[in-house]
Parts: structure tokens; sequence; C-alpha cells
């Protein structure tokens, strides 16, 4: 074979081109010593070219012996790098007799500092082929890369021209290069790489067969809305040049290790083990990308990250929020004073925590904002007045207390906002007064305006500065502010997040996150389970009646009755035992075997009230059928039906979510499913999550967040389960087709807003002078023309002339108001340019609605004026719902913009929506469909023979002859009902328990009286 298709020829242009264009010597294999696993020669060469000094008085303090003081502090510097690791010692150096030797030097903040600027110029960055890595046998490493004698990475390289790939590196770590006591493989090195010229894999942990790999790589269409794994093709190039252009290039390479990577130790004496975070590729990128445009382009920005569940968001944002917090401009000015991290997770803080500790020595870097020590708007107000760099809030404080701090400490300052998930909290209103709060757009404290005066009335004081000015202030806040930057973080924006935050396309006005790792990518690179591979979907088929011919003649309001009859229909004692019954035993039958027994169940209900009805359904069949193995959660808020979740579990509700984990002292796998209604749908990670039965309708965002609670991988968890009572597979397909890759949104055109207000002034019920005094009233600086009584007088005629409107007008009116106050919340922050008018109208609006009578409801009394008569559960069977690629371009972003159901704004009789509805969903039924249990019941009560059995014997007894007559009766429903043999043929467990069932329910009747004819 030739010499330039070879291995060897891949491993030399690596390396010749980190020589050439990296930054990087190449090292000398015979200076490494395997038995310590350094440089030696290089780490002196670095420590006297740079430390002179400090040098020369280690050499005295020992003897003034350099061979000595060199033996020693080696010895010295092993025993650290044994205790310490790697990162650290890079980071922070050795003490050695009182002195204190650097190993490495970090770039500085600016370039003002020649001298530390020189001192990083001089690290060196070494390149070592084939290296002898142990001194107990020949087994050598393709590459190893130093930093000033200290190794910190290894690369295994292959090529497929040769007939191997990245595989059999992988496989070469795991089997030739486990040696659990080798300093270079187990102790030095921070991250090891398995190369071939098309992908790379990494690993910070060699731990035989049981090392995890993990992708590093730039995704098949990198910087493009449609990514996958792997990477693409590179022209006159390997795909995979950019780990040593890029990644191992002096800059970035020196940045990873001094700013990225962090070293955790665990445990403690003999257990004590370290484990290395490294950053993936998508992470380093994305980071540096903010980083790099925040810089370039100063504050003021928005950016929207759009990384899916499984990317590693919380280190991102923790690495983010520190690099952005000591970032400084060419002139050495912070481009940030402060930093601040809205988040509703607890382990983030304990991330941004261990990842600034890393870097910062000063205590008080960060500040966790809890109300732990008092007040949480005195514990925000001193941390962004005080030497806090970074600030962590919750979605709920961060509102609730800005209001409270004064612009005038505040207003001269630029800030950074990362939102750990860009939830719909940070849009709208609670944006606005997060700008507010901040001093956005102020020029300083003689410019500041007044306070949000509140449902109080209470404002601040701006001088001689009247309402309009006041006014124009506020509506400034309101669109895109020179000193607040936005980095928003989600997995699954929605279309107004992507308006809000999202990058415009130059050319077409589109806008794109800014960042992007898709679902798509994390799936296909095994960071997140595809949860719409086995998703079954069942269909319940029922007929209903109404209770009486005068309920059937009487009108109700379509939508609302419904809607109603549908609950009434979901929440009947009989479906809910029914699917209660498929849950437990589809879980007994396969769930339980899966993860080594650990697997676990959530039974997704609509409401606390159906989620109460299965706690109770589920626990009656796990008692009735005497499982052992089998126990379930409920989690709901507040209290129905004399029921609270603490009341029914047994314990109180803070240790739900730990029981069901298995944490602390409670047995793991003591309870295995979990009925939720809203509580743990998102935001809840348990990664032995297997299995979700689903009785709910889901729809967009809901659909992903809720079912995606499965995707967590965990030891063992190849795949996932859903079954679906609720849900068509296409309505779920389309869901998640959203969010498989990137979304892009056409920036909503602001002349809705005026079209809403035409349609409200089309009615009139709006007077411009009312609109305006109001207005007045509610911005007035001057405290004598702040009046509530100016407000209620300008409301009143309005009120007035909305009584006066027929019902079908003040429905318009209702639609277009609320409609207009949502739209213009989320609008008005990213409009080109402000308008008075709105703004006022917004705020008159706003006080108008509260005060306008309430809607008829319409309500029905589906319990008396509804019966169930019919009922089938069908399996639609599994299906594996497929994803295609290509980004999504969503549609109107803005609230209010919907489409209404077919019976919107009618009325019908009773009757006839009972008759769509089954018309829907009844089917083919007919009266011998009527619910399959009684049907067979009542053939069984007519026997004659079995009546005598029972009344004439024990139960125990009884089952014994019930069996032959039940199977006689299933055979002769076989020819009537073909669907019911067939589901009891083909379903043995539901076969089972349908014959318990009524076997007990006959006993019951044959032993109180005869059955009547």
């Amino acid at each position: 074979m030739p010499k330039h298709v070879t291995e060897e020829q891949f491993e030399t242009d690596i390396v010749e081109s980190l020589v050439d264009h990296g930054g990087y010597s190449q090292g000398d294999k015979m200076h490494f010593d395997p038995a310590v696993g350094l440089d030696a020669a290089e780490l002196f060469a670095f420590i006297e070219e740079t430390q002179a000094a400090a040098w020369a008085t280690l050499v005295k303090r020992h003897g003034s012996n350099p061979g000595a003081a060199k033996a020693k502090f080696l010895s010295r510097l092993v025993s650290d790098l044994d205790v310490r690791g790697t990162v650290e010692v890079l980071r922070r150096g050795v003490e050695d007799q009182g002195v204190k030797i650097h190993l490495a030097f970090s770039k500085p903040a600016s370039g003002l500092n020649e001298d530390i600027l020189k001192l990083y110029g001089q690290n060196r960055l070494t390149v070592t082929r084939q290296l002898r890595y142990s001194g107990e046998h020949a087994g050598e490493i393709d590459l190893a890369l130093f930093v000033n004698g200290l190794p910190v990475a290894t690369a295994e390289l292959k090529s497929p021209v040769n007939g191997q790939d990245v595989s059999h590196a992988v496989a070469q770590y795991k089997k030739d290069r486990n040696e659990p006591a080798n300093a270079l493989l187990n102790r030095r090195a921070v991250v090891h790489f398995a190369v071939d010229p098309s992908l790379v894999y990494m690993t910070t942990r060699l731990a035989g067969d049981s090392t995890e790999f993990m992708p590093f790589n730039r995704g098949s269409n990198p910087g493009e809305l449609s990514c996958g794994k792997g990477n693409p093709p590179t022209p006159d190039n390997y795909p995979t040049s950019y780990l040593w252009e890029s990644v191992w290039q002096y800059d970035n390479w020196l940045d990873i290790l001094l700013r990225f990577a962090e070293e955790v130790h665990e445990g403690a004496g003999k257990a004590k083990k370290r484990r290395i975070i490294f950053p993936r590729f998508h992470q380093w990128d994305a980071v540096k990308r903010a980083e790099a445009d925040a810089l370039a382009n100063g504050p003021g920005q928005s950016y929207l990250l759009q990384h899916s569940t499984g990317s590693g968001k919380s280190n991102s944002i923790a690495w983010l929020a520190h690099r952005l917090s000591v970032l400084h401009d060419a002139a050495d000015n912070k481009v940030f004073e402060k930093v601040v991290v809205v988040t509703d997770r607890r382990v983030l803080d304990e991330q941004l925590s261990a990842t600034v500790s890393q870097f910062e020595s000063v205590i008080g870097t960060m500040v966790m904002v809890t109300g732990k020590k008092g007040s949480k708007s005195k514990e925000l107000a001193d941390a962004l007045t005080g030497q806090a760099k970074i600030i962590t809030v919750t979605l709920e404080t961060f509102p609730f207390v800005i209001d409270l701090i004064s612009d005038a400490r505040l207003s001269a300052n630029n800030y950074a906002v990362i939102v750990d998930e860009a939830h719909s909290s940070q849009t709208g209103d609670a944006a606005a007064a997060l700008k507010k709060a901040l001093g956005a757009g102020s020029g300083g404290a003689d410019e500041t305006a007044a306070g949000d005066p509140g449902e109080d009335g209470d404002g601040g004081e701006a001088g001689d500065m009247g309402a309009e000015d006041v006014l124009a202030d506020i509506v400034a806040h309101r669109g895109k502010q020179p000193n607040l930057s936005f980095f928003a973080f989600t997995a699954t924006p929605k279309d107004r997040t992507v308006e809000l935050f999202g990058t415009p396309d130059p050319q077409s006005g589109i806008k794109e996150p800014f960042h992007l790792y898709t679902m798509r990518q994390a799936i296909e690179e095994g960071f997140i389970l595809n949860v719409l591979q086995s998703y079954t979907t069942y269909k319940v088929y029922f007929k209903i009646a109404a209770g009486s011919e005068e309920v059937a003649s009487e009108e109700v309001e379509a939508h609302k009755a419904a809607a109603a009859v549908k609950t009434f229909v979901k929440q009947h004692p009989t479906l809910i035992q029914e699917k209660a019954a498929i849950i437990v035993e589809h879980f007994r039958t396969h769930t339980a075997k899966e993860l080594g027994g650990r697997a676990k169940a959530m039974v997704v209900t609509d409401s606390r009230a159906a989620a109460v009805k299965y706690k109770r359904a589920v626990d009656h069949h796990i008692r009735e059928h005497k499982y052992t193995n089998i126990r379930a959660l409920v989690a709901f808020s507040g209290e129905i039906d004399g029921e609270t979740e603490s009341s029914m579990n047994g314990f109180p509700e803070s240790q739900t979510a730990k029981r069901f984990k298995g944490e602390y002292l409670f047995k793991p796998g003591d309870y295995q499913v979990l009925i939720v209604a809203e509580k743990f749908q998102t935001g809840f990670d348990e990664p032995y999550l297997h299995t979700m039965f689903v009785d709910k309708k889901l729809t967009g965002l809901n659909a992903v967040q809720t079912i995606s609670r499965l995707n967590r991988i965990a030891p063992g968890k190849t795949a996932t389960f859903v079954l679906d009572f609720c849900n068509e597979a296409e309505a779920i397909q389309h869901a998640f087709q959203k969010y498989y890759e990137a979304i892009i949104i056409e920036p909503t055109n602001v002349n809705v807003l005026y079209d809403l207000r035409g349609r409200m002034l089309a009615l009139g019920i709006l007077k411009d002078e009312e609109i305006q005094a109001a207005s007045d009233a509610y911005f007035a600086v001057d405290p004598a023309k702040r009046s509530l009584k100016s407000i209620y007088s300008n409301i009143d005629p309005a009120l007035l002339r909305f009584a006066e409107l027929d019902v079908n007008a003040q429905a318009e009116f209702w639609s277009a108001l609320d409609q207009f106050i949502r739209a213009y919340s989320f609008l008005s922050q990213v409009m080109p340019y402000t308008d008075e008018t709105l703004e006022r109208l917004y705020v008159y609006g706003k006080a108008l609605v509260a005060c306008l009578p309430s809607q008829a409801t319409g309500s029905l009394d589906i319990g008396r004026d509804v019966v169930l008569t019919h009922l089938r559960i069908e399996s639609q069977g599994s299906a594996d719902i497929g994803l295609e690629s290509g980004h999504v371009e969503a549609g109107k972003s803005f609230p209010g913009e919907g489409h209404g159901s077919a019976w919107e704004d009618e009325n019908e009789t009773l009757a006839a929506i009972i008759e769509a509805i089954n018309e829907r969903f009844g089917t083919d039924l007919d009266e011998r469909d009527r619910l399959e249990g009684e049907k067979l019941k009542l053939t069984l009560l007519r026997d004659s023979e079995l009546q005598t059995f029972a009344r004439e014997n024990s139960m125990e007894h009884y089952s014994l002859e019930f069996t032959n007559k039940w199977k006689g009766a299933i055979l002769s429903q076989e020819e009537r009902n073909q669907r019911l043999y067939n589901l009891l043929l083909s379903n043995p467990e539901l076969a089972k328990m349908v014959e318990r069932a009524i076997m007990e329910e006959t006993y019951q009747e044959f032993q109180s009286e005869p059955p009547s004819d």
C-alpha cells in the first residue's frame, strides 16, 4: 500500500498542521518518563524561561543544588498532580518551600497588560508521536499533547482505507489501554480522543469496557438550520480537521484547559475519585460564539440558543455566565457589570458555583437570591450593587422584586441576562418590568424615570417631568435596550420566543436561533432517546344519551357542552377502571422487566379529579389481584374530592419525587408508577422513567415537553414505550417535528395592533378623550395629578356603553380587547418604533377588562343530564413515528391569533351535540356492544345451572364451575361480537381480569336473589 494512504500519513498530516500553524513544537518521546507521567525537559525549560527569579530562589532553598532542586520539585509536583489533578495544577500552580511556581499562564482579559500577555505567549505546547506510555511494555499512543511538559490529552488515530475506523480506536482504548494504575492514561491526561478522518469521539475516564466515549463532532450541517450527527465534507481536507486546526490550536486549546475543563473530586479517602467535565464540541462552540459576538457588538443584543435536551445546557450556561462576567473590551472596560441568571433549577446553581470557584478565589463572586437571609428584594438590591459578578434568581423572584430597586444605582451599568429555558414568563410584562428595573435606556441619575406606580399609585420622582415624558420613557423600556443583552437557552422555543430572541437574517428578515444543537443531533448522537419509536395509541368508542327528553331539547353553548360531555366520559368510573387495568397489566407484563427491574412509568391525566380517580382505580386493581411488586403514587396540587397528594400517598408532598426516585432512606423501586396532573410533566428528570400512559390531550409544545420526560438515558435503557389513550399518532408527530431541528419565524406585522384597535373603535365603546384622561392619571408624576377617581370616572362611561350592546357585539369587543392586550404585551418588545397611543390604549384596556362583566359560561350538569350507554377501548397498534429533517417555519408568534372550534359562538340542543359526539366516537356500536362486561354478565346470569351452583357453594368452588361457563359464553359471543372475541382471545391478561370481575359480580347477584328474565 502506498505510504500516502496509510494511518502514518494521517498522523503526519495532523502533526505538521499543529507545528506549522497551531503554535506547537514536536515533542521528543525520549524525554517522557512513564513512571511519573511527565516530560521534565519541557517542564523545566518553561519554568526557567518564564520564572527565572522564582526558580533561582527555589534552588537556593534546596541547598543551591540545581539537580537536587529539580528532583525535589518533581516529587512535589507529582504529589500535587496525583492529589489535585492536572487541571487544578495548571491553573493554580505549585508551592514548594514557600515559592510559587506557575505551570501555565492564561491569556489576560485585555491586551493592555503586556507582561502577562508575553508570559502567555511563552506557554510551550508540544505534540509527541508514538509515545511509549508504560515502563512495563512497549505499548504506544499515536499522539500525546503536552502543555509545559504536562500531558493533557492522548489520541488514537485510525484510517478506514486501512480497514479500521474510529470504532476500532474506541475499542483499543477499552481493551488495550485498560491499565488503571498507569500515570499517563488515568492520572495525567485530561481527555482521550478516538479519531479517524470522518469522526471524533472523546472520553475523560478510561474504565475498560465501562468506558463511555461521547461524540465530539460538529454535526452533519454545522451553522445551518438542519443538522444531525457527524461532520460535513471539507474541501481539500479531512472532515475532522477542525479538531487540530481549531480545537487544538494554541489559543483555543489553552482556553479550553484553563477556562472550560473542570476537575471534580468525589468521595473521600481511598474511595475518592476524580471526575473531569470537558466541553462537548457544541458547548464550546456556542459559548465561544456568544462571547465573541457580545465582545464585537457590545450590550443590547438578543441571542437564542436552541439546545436540545441532552445538550448539557446547565454546563453551557455556567461557562457562559462566568466568561461574560469577566469579559473586557480592547480598552479594558467590562462589557457587562453583572450577569443575571434566571433559573428554577437548583442543580444549575450548584454547577455555577462549582464552575466559578474553579476560576475565582474571591468570595462572593456569585450570589444566589433565595430569601433565606430575609427579604428577597433586599438580597437582590445588595447583589446588584455589591461585588457579586453573577447573580442567580428564580423565574418568580425576579419580576416580583425588581420594582423595589432604585434606577439611580443601576442605570449606567450594562447587564447580561441568561435565561434557562426561555419560558413565556420572560416575555411580555415580566421582561418589560425587568428592563425597567435595570434602568435600561436611562442616561443616568439625572434622567431616571419614575417608577411604575403600581396598584397603590405610588411612584418615584422625576423632577418636573410630565406624564408624556414618563410615558415615553416607559415605552422605550419595552423596546430593544442598549444596556441589556439576553441569552436565552431553550430546547423547545415558542414562536414568540424566536421572534423576541432570534437573530434576523440580513436579507430575508427571517428570525432564527443564534446557535443550534438539534433534537435530531442529540438523538442521533445518543444523548437522548427517541421517544416516538414505540408509540401505541388506543381509541375509545362510546355512546351517550340525554337523561330526559326535557334535557335533550334544552339549548346550551355548544362548544362548552361538548367539552363537558367528553370530560364526563373520560372520568366515568367504568372507563377509568378499564384503563387502570390496562396500565397495571401492561406494566407488570412488559415495563417491569426493563432496566434490570428498575423501570418506572408515568400516567399523565388531564385534571386533578382524574388523577384522584386513577389512583383509586390503580390501587383497587392491585389489591384485587394481590399484586405485591407494583405500587403507585399520585401527584397533584391542592385538594380534590376530600383528598390531597399527601393523604393519598401517605406521606408529605415534599417526599413524592424522592420516593419515586428511591432516594435517601427509601428503598429503590419501592414505587414504580407515578400518576400526575400537571405536576412533574415538565422539568422532572428521572432517567429510569421508561413507559408513559397518556390520558390527556397533548398539543404542540406541551406534547413535546410531556412525552420527552422519557428521553433521558440510563444504563441498559435503549428504548421507551408510550401508550396513548387520547391522541392521534399524526398529531404527536406534528408536534415533535416542529422541534426536531431549527425553528425560524417571519417577524409579526405590527399592523395587527392597529387592526385590533380598529375593531374595538368600530363598536363605539372607546373614546380617545377618556383613554387620554385615564392614562394621564395613571402615569402622572406629580402626586397631585395621580387620581384613582379620575381613572374610574373615565372607565365607567365605557362600561355603560358596553352594557348597551347586544351579546354578539359584546363578545366581539371582548375578543378584540383581549387579543390586543396580549399581542401588545409581546409585540411592544420587538417593535422597531414606539407609539404612545398604543401604550395608552394598553394601560386603559387592562384596567377596562378588569371591570367588564364576566361572560356567561353556559354550565351544564353532565352528571345528571348525560348517561354513558356504550363503551369500547380498542388498541390501534404500535408504530414508530418518524421525523423528517429540515427546519420548521413557524406561524404567527403572538398570542391571541388562533382558530376557534367548529362550534364557536353557536348554541345547539344537547341532543344534537350528543348525536354529533356519538357519530364521531361511537363508530358502529349498537345495543349488543353495551359495556362488554355487562353483556357477558347478562348471558351468564341467565344460566340456571350456574345460579344453582352459586347458591350452594363457596366462591372458591364457584370459580371452578364459572371458568367452564365463561369459556362457553365467550364462544357463544363470537359470531355476534367478533371484536370482543378477538380482544379477549388475543389478550390473556385482560381476559383473566374480565373473567375475575364478572365472576365476582355474578356470584354476588346469585347469592342475593334470582335474576329476572
